[in-house]
């Protein structure tokens, strides 16, 4: 009896009425095997972005710049001569860091009355400035050292001039509440969303209810069927800050109203990438496990477990195929950096690009699954005259032989 049981499940299994385990079990470890060891290779923050606002703009601010942008831990993107609102140019991920050259600096530093050079970190992910806060300390440590080496100083107990005032920006505290317990409220959200909605497409196949659709609908017959699913995952977002907010320390320091309004569009492209990922998979059960190839993608390059600034500029790039890496690119700006609608509006548009692809290759299914169902169709009825033409060549036949 057992082994009729295992006989009968190992059939089962490559039937191909189920998940196809034993190829999926084999491409999971190629993939984390492989391509995760060569996008996860690098685990320090490798030419991170920074932002001087140079005020004192001289021969000594140059010369800092210049030795922070060939550390390889960071990579001087911008410097600007007039004052500038640090938080507004973390917007969009621009940068890491800001680093703050008051006015006076070098005048300071020759005068040996005491300066800071001031930088705000992005705390948003703790572990993504451990790296620069060590360079830059050791960059001023070793100015001020060979500073008194230049005034022949033998005194050991004299100190430095010029030293650094940091500010966390918005994660002073750098609770988990503002990373990884939000990031996984936004990733298992958007996991149990894509498993609501990607058998959509094999149910209504085994139902009967597609071939109408296809025949008499339009793309918009299938799309406005996620509209509850959508507004199910809204409040479930709203619901999980709401406690991340009042039972934690989680910060929401932008607009409500501008969260939900981008929740909308993106809603819609992972509810569309769904269906067009489940499209043709035989039954629902099928479908769910395609998953996989959209969803958790986002979630480990799109900045919640690991700094953006660890990886290589071309996986920062490729992650913008996955919906969850926008989603966390909003979240950043909108919950943790308080931005405004406008100053997101340059990643904004962007999405709606994306959206834009993900919408029109759903269309292009959409039509060609109309097209081949047409064309079958089209053949049935052929085969129905033939084998009509033929029954009745036959009956005239045996009306001839009789």
């Amino acid at each position: 009896m057992n082994v009729n049981s295992l006989r009968d499940e190992v059939r089962f299994l490559f039937s191909g009425q189920g998940m196809p385990y034993e190829k999926v079990c084999l491409m999971v470890a190629a993939v984390v095997c492989i391509v995760l060891g060569l996008m996860l290779s690098s685990n320090f923050s490798h030419d991170a972005r920074v932002v001087v606002i140079d005020l004192d703009n001289s021969a000594y601010s140059h010369e800092l710049t210049s030795r922070i942008d060939a550390s390889e831990y960071m990579k001087v993107t911008a410097v600007l001569n007039t004052p500038v609102d640090p938080s507004t140019l973390f917007y969009r991920d621009q940068a890491v860091a800001v680093i703050y050259f008051p006015r006076g600096l070098e005048k300071d530093r020759y005068t040996g009355a005491e300066n800071h050079v001031g930088v705000f970190y992005d705390n948003t992910n703790t572990a993504q400035t451990s790296d620069i806060k060590i360079a830059l300390n050791e960059l001023i440590g070793l100015d001020n050292a060979a500073e008194q080496g230049d005034t022949g100083s033998t005194n050991d107990s004299i100190s430095g001039t010029i030293g650094l005032a940091d500010r966390n920006l918005f994660n002073p505290s750098g609770s988990n509440y503002n990373v990884e317990v939000q990031g996984f409220l936004f990733f298992f959200g958007s996991m149990f969303f894509t498993f609501a909605t990607i058998g959509m497409v094999p149910r209504l196949r085994l139902s009967h209810q597609l071939d109408k659709i296809l025949l008499e609908g339009t793309p918009w017959d299938i799309l406005v069927r996620l509209v509850p699913y959508g507004a199910c995952l809204a409040v479930s977002f709203v619901f999980g800050m709401a406690i991340l907010r009042l039972l934690g320390d989680m910060t929401f320091s932008g607009s409500l109203l501008t969260f939900l309004f981008v929740q909308v569009f993106y809603v819609l492209t992972v509810g569309t990438m769904s269906v067009l990922f489940g499209w043709t998979a035989a039954n629902p059960g099928i479908a769910s496990s395609r998953m996989i190839l959209f969803i958790p993608g986002g979630f480990i390059f799109g900045g919640p477990t690991g700094p953006i600034s660890f990886y290589p500029d071309w996986v920062v790039a490729a992650s913008h195929l996955f919906p969850l890496t926008w989603e966390f690119h909003f979240v950043r700006d909108i919950i943790a950096r308080g931005a405004g609608f406008a100053d997101i509006s340059k990643e904004f548009g962007a999405f709606l690009l994306y959206m834009a692809v993900v919408l029109i290759l759903f269309c292009a299914k959409f039509f060609s699954a109309r097209r081949a169902l047409l064309k079958r169709q089209a053949q049935d009825e052929l085969h129905r005259q033939k084998m009509q033409q033929l029954s009745l060549e036959e009956s005239a036949a045996a009306g001839q032989a009789e």
